[in-house]
């Protein structure tokens, strides 16, 4: 099996490490290969997307992605901004689907900013469509108007075959989980998400198992936080699935905790925690690897065939959290919690295997 490592810039070295660290403990017959992405792209090769990192990417049998970004490259054109290689990556490779769960563990409902008792207990999935909507639709910039005035254009825009896809992903996934999936839009307001109400109710057709609601975005932001576990299966565009996603991190005590995969037609992907890459801490010995090394556990289960090694390092993580070793986003001053820093963390959920 060949893995392509793309660490990117910040924390993503040091997460990257300590996930590649607990999947070499598996043994598993696996070939990493490392390569430049986002900013480090852009130093090495002048593109925040190389040629030959693509290339790696498309020959790979999954990716794992650690984060990019950082101050120093706020100036750079918009076209060599690391961001744009992240978006492109996914372009290429066809990524458009993305799996993100929102998992309370036992241990950290006290790490949340709701109550223990409003979180305790959740498990949800965000399902993104990740290749189309605002971030893609053309067309788009920022043009000068006559008399100087300047004026930017996003351009929101979904086909029907692009809706049906991710719709179907979707209902997948909830028939395995809990048969109900929340399909969140603002058809009162956007013709876009208008057609996708039509599109995810002529789809549910084909799954009378799976019970099917529908929610305005704006209202399923406030659901998030006053009743989480509400939801089962969560489907919704690019732009709101950001947002949403985020913001359901959070429900879990720390955004350094949530894994994530980014999915093609074929059931290859690229798996990445979904936080950044915090410049700030950076070299620290301070960032959370578990969303990395739970990202890895994904990998296992999705894109490389092996659910039972997934569980394993899973169930790792959940050892290491019942011992009461915290990185500093999910510590608090309770008896028996210790402060542990990036390697560390990862050094006991290898131990723990």
């Amino acid at each position: 099996m060949k893995v392509a490592v793309l660490p990117g810039d910040g924390i993503g070295k040091e997460i990257i490490a300590q996930a590649v660290k607990v999947l070499r403990r598996l043994a598993l017959p696996i070939e990493f290969q490392e390569a430049p992405v986002g900013g480090a792209g852009v130093e090495a090769a002048g593109d925040p997307l190389p040629e030959a990192t693509l290339k790696l990417a498309r020959e790979a049998d999954a990716i794992l992605f650690g984060a990019i970004g950082g101050p120093q490259y706020d100036t750079l054109p918009r076209d060599k901004r690391p961001e744009r290689g992240l978006l492109r990556l996914r372009k290429e490779l066809g990524l458009f689907a993305n799996l993100r769960p929102a998992l309370v563990y036992e241990e950290l409902a006290q790490a949340s900013t709701l109550r223990p008792e409003v979180v305790a207990g959740l498990d949800l999935l965000i399902v993104r469509e990740l290749t189309g909507d605002i971030y893609f639709g053309e067309p788009r910039g920022i043009a000068t108007l006559p008399g100087g005035e300047r004026e930017g254009v996003n351009t929101m825009r979904y086909r029907e075959s692009e809706i049906r896809r991710i719709a179907r992903v979707a209902f997948e996934a909830a028939r395995q989980r809990g048969r109900k999936l929340c399909s969140v839009d603002k058809a009162n307001v956007l013709e876009t998400t208008e057609l996708w109400k039509q599109v995810v109710i002529e789809e549910g057709k084909a799954y009378p198992d799976v019970e099917l609601t529908h929610m305005y975005v704006d209202n399923c932001a406030m659901q998030l936080v006053r009743n989480p576990k509400q939801f089962d299966v969560i489907v919704t565009g690019n732009l709101f699935g950001d947002i949403l996603s985020d913001e359901a991190s959070m429900l879990t005590g720390s955004i350094g905790m949530l894994p994530s995969a980014s999915m093609d037609e074929k059931g290859k992907g690229l798996f990445e925690p979904i936080h950044g890459s915090a410049p700030d801490i950076a070299g620290k010995d301070v960032a959370n690897p578990l969303a990395t090394i739970l990202s890895a556990a994904m990998m296992l289960r999705y894109a490389l065939g092996r659910p039972a090694e997934a569980a394993r390092v899973e169930a790792a993580v959940r050892q290491v959290l019942k011992s009461g070793l915290r990185t500093a986003d999910i510590y608090t001053d309770t008896a028996g919690l210790r402060r542990a820093g990036t390697r560390q963390m990862g050094e006991a959920v290898a131990a723990a295997l």
